[in-house]
């Protein structure tokens, strides 16, 4: 494999989902399933073994298979951003090498979550080593800012330390804070840099700002929508405003709802497969109460129909 292009990709990426069996292994075929499904359906690419795909419920064993098999059943590798991170450095550095060896170059790293307010020169140092560790200059390093669940922020400075030390190997943050203060001043400070807004409801601002785009939980359902948002400002489409109002709508409805219970209780519906229905705890599936709210909310979203739809 020749090393990969500085400029990052760019486009609709989905955060993918990770279905399970109920006795709570990985469904490897309904996950190539649906990563088919989603490539065929709006997205550019896929970000899988994120949050969304309950990444930190499973073992390094169950992440590395789920890769094996991605790279097996023919899915393009090199249009995926795998979730390689975790607060055990070997873990990390053990994930991102099978994640190049199956053909991505993208990886999608958490900072270190355990011990909380590390200092900066920790933060860098762990970075380093992943980098040092895997020794691969393939590899393109998408530093993943969410603080509101790793209780650790990915600073702008962090960034800038890490891409004057690392170059193109920096190639990008998801910023899933949902504060687009810090992805604007991150795209005026980085201008190329890859940066992808968490959520779609920042995907035409961010276009407009210089940005690569979304990762986002939601696009497991909304990719099409987001997509016609990406094409509208591509082409410098008149109607790139309204198509976002109605993806920020869809989004908006999503997440109200536990994200895990309520997308796959949605490609449930959609799939006609309720095993979708399993997550690890301590994550639960939706009340029926929360189900029926979140029916009756969407469906007040045009767009969203085919979704509703059950198989």
């Amino acid at each position: 494999m020749t090393e990969p292009n500085s400029v990052p990709p760019r486009g609709v990426y989905a955060a993918v989902l990770t279905p399970f069996g109920d006795d709570l292994e990985p469904n490897t075929d309904a996950y190539l399933a649906h990563c088919r499904w989603l490539l065929a359906n709006g997205c550019d690419g896929l970000a899988p073994l994120g949050t969304t795909g309950e990444a930190n419920s499973l073992s390094v064993a169950q992440r590395l298979h789920l890769i094996e098999a991605g790279a097996a059943a023919g899915l393009p590798m090199e249009r995926c951003i795998i979730g390689t991170g975790s607060s055990a450095l070997a873990d990390a550095v053990t994930v991102t090498r099978a994640a190049l060896a199956a053909g991505s170059t993208g990886a999608l790293l958490l900072p270190p979550f355990y011990y909380k307010n590390p200092s900066e020169d920790g933060l860098f140092a762990f970075f380093s080593e992943v980098i040092h560790r895997v020794g691969d200059a393939r590899l393109r390093v998408y530093l993943y800012h969410f603080p509101q669940m790793s209780a650790v922020a990915v600073t702008p400075t962090l960034i800038l330390r890490l891409k004057a030390a690392y170059g193109d190997t920096i190639a990008g943050v998801k910023d899933s804070s949902g504060d687009w203060g810090y992805t604007a001043a991150l795209l005026k400070e980085l201008p190329g840099f890859g940066v992808y807004s968490g959520t779609e409801q920042f995907l035409l601002a961010n276009l407009r700002a210089g940005g690569a785009g979304c990762i986002s939980a939601s696009t497991n359902l909304t990719a099409a929508m987001a997509q016609k948002v990406h094409r509208a400002w591509r082409q410098g489409g008149a109607d790139a405003d309204a198509l976002q109002e109605s993806l920020t709508a869809a989004r908006l409805v999503l997440q109200a709802f536990p994200f895990q219970g309520g997308l796959k209780e949605l490609v449930a519906r959609f799939t006609g497969d309720r095993r979708w229905l399993n997550v690890i705890p301590p994550n639960r599936p939706l009340s029926p109460a929360q189900r029926d709210e979140l029916f009756a909310r969407l469906s007040a979203v045009p767009d969203m129909a085919p979704v509703l739809r059950a198989a």
